[in-house]
């Protein structure tokens, strides 16, 4: 199967997973609508809407940049009828926009928590509620989120439960519509990393470049979100996918190439189930 001809519609898609998403499906020739909020070049932050695109239609897709504040629900509705009106119908939904901060309660500010609620959690369901008559039309209608497995610890919890509580709250979405969808045919799946993966989310605000060193790329996420889009929607639904146990699970049997530095050894990326084995070693490649 392919993405030839197929349209998604991805959250956050100006830089880093989002936009490594775009880029492997813009390589079979399909349609994306890059959701973002970066219209004008950002000092710390990379790419904007208007430069993925490019990078998009390079790569052999076709683009429509979209300055999109999730938070904003009829902006989302309005994004997302012009993506069907554009393309002609919408086939995949991406909800990868998300914002972080890892600090205690006692150190975050309400105002922080209430960014985090309305883009991670609030923009999934906006996102997912608008699409669904028109992901109902497609043959293999998919919506993906970026968001972690429910493994209800503690030690998620506990260092930084604001964060938590609004990215668990978009596994709580998929774990919903997967059911609530299920009779319509469309697929509804969450796709987490095992380990880092080299954003900048991760050199700006968690570990700096040392950590970026101890990182995957982000072709790994996005070779994953692939196989879930060119899998029948009526065989892949309600799962809590980690990115190499899945693409293992897909014949994939060299991780090596998604390493930032093959040297060092990988950094575990949070949430991520104790009984969750990893296909491969993680430590430092050895020559």
């Amino acid at each position: 199967m392919s993405l030839s001809g197929k349209t998604l519609f991805i959250t956050g898609a100006s830089r880093g997973i989002g936009k490594a998403i775009a880029l492997r499906a813009a390589r079979d020739g399909a349609n994306i609508a890059i959701a973002a909020k970066t219209a004008e070049p950002h000092p710390k932050l990379e790419g904007t809407v208007f430069s993925a695109a490019k990078e998009i239609e390079a790569a052999g897709g076709k683009a429509l940049p979209l300055v999109l504040d999730v938070r904003d629900d009829e902006a989302v509705k309005r994004a997302i009828d012009k993506t069907t009106e554009t393309f002609g119908g919408l086939d995949i939904l991406v909800n990868n926009a998300s914002a972080i901060q890892l600090t205690p309660l006692a150190q975050t500010d309400m105002k922080r928590f209430d960014l985090m609620h309305q883009i991670n959690t609030r923009g999934t369901l906006a996102c997912s509620k608008h699409a669904i008559e028109h992901l109902a039309k497609s043959d293999n209608p998919h919506i993906l989120t970026l968001s972690p497995p429910l493994d209800m610890q503690e030690k998620w919890f506990a260092p930084f439960t604001p964060y938590s509580i609004a990215k668990y709250g978009m596994s709580l979405v998929v774990l919903g519509l997967a059911g609530e969808l299920r009779a319509k045919g469309v697929a509804v799946n969450a796709l987490w990393p095992r380990t880092t993966i080299a954003t900048a989310a991760i050199k700006n605000i968690i570990g700096g470049d040392a950590l970026m060193q101890q990182s995957r790329t982000p072709d790994i996420l996005a070779d994953a979100a692939y196989e879930i889009f060119t899998t029948p929607s009526g065989e892949l639904s309600g799962q809590f996918l980690i990115d190499d146990t899945f693409l293992a699970s897909r014949g994939v049997t060299d991780f090596d190439g998604y390493r930032v530095d093959p040297s060092v050894a990988l950094a575990p990326d949070f949430f991520v189930p104790d009984d969750s084995v990893a296909p491969c070693d993680l430590g430092p490649v050895k020559a």
